[in-house]
């Protein structure tokens, strides 16, 4: 699709937006499918584009001693990957790795900081967006230092199926061990357990969420308090 080509919003930040606001920033974009695994942005260099999610969700990885790395946040429709860039700052902070496939609306920085000028709707609506995210970093910090491994796993899957609009998804032991920096063994005890009070299930990588209102009960506060930031301050 040409990246002078409208396309229909499915994000949820563009929909909040006054139809002449969003369609002129529409008409920059071009629709993408995003892959999984794929790279969006590697930590320390330049920005390039900006993504606004419609149907995929990337993870936020916050790298550690060069090798390791910490999940810190996911990104899907609700929001917006290249925040940043309205801060004066064209260095990624974070990996961001693509972790649910799908379609996407992507602008160049350029395109992106020229309309972010001419629109003040959409400049106060990434501001509320970015005091959001600014929250949930710091709600994530405190999880991962005072939760359970069982409760943050609740957590990471809820979050994820509010991204994936699925109860199925695939991802393994190694990829949870790896974004919830915990050890493999840690991760197979919390699913299992999850598994066995039939909140989900889970096979060869694939998981199932059978019971969302258990799993919610399973989960920290944490959760819910990011859902309470987002619906306060962004409706």
């Amino acid at each position: 699709m040409s990246p002078n080509q409208a396309v229909p919003a499915t994000n949820l930040l563009l929909n909040s937006l006054p139809h002449e606001d969003c369609e002129q920033l529409l008409a920059h974009c071009e629709h993408i499918e995003l892959e999984f695994t794929e790279v969006l942005y590697r930590a320390g260099e330049p920005i390039s584009h900006v993504y606004f999610p419609t149907g995929s969700f990337i993870s936020l990885i916050a790298p550690i001693n060069g090798s390791a790395g910490l999940e810190v946040g996911l990104v899907g429709n609700e929001g917006i990957l290249g925040i940043t860039l309205m801060l004066g700052v064209d260095i990624a902070p974070f990996q961001a790795l693509v972790q649910g496939a799908g379609p996407a609306l992507r602008i160049t920085a350029k395109l992106f900081l020229q309309t972010l000028q001419q629109s003040a709707a959409l400049k106060k609506a990434l501001k509320r967006y970015l005091y959001v995210s600014m929250s949930q970093l710091a709600q994530t910090a405190a999880c991962t230092r005072f939760h359970v491994v069982e409760a943050r796993l609740a957590r990471w899957l809820l979050m994820t199926q509010d991204r994936a609009h699925s109860e199925n998804f695939h991802v393994t032991h190694v990829f949870l061990a790896y974004i919830l920096g915990v050890r493999r063994v840690g991760i197979t005890k919390a699913a299992h357990s999850l598994q066995k009070q039939k909140l989900i299930s889970y096979q060869r990588g694939n998981i199932t969420i059978i019971n969302r209102t258990g799993l919610e009960a399973a989960s920290c506060g944490c959760y819910r308090a990011d859902k309470a930031i987002y619906s306060r301050i962004l409706g």
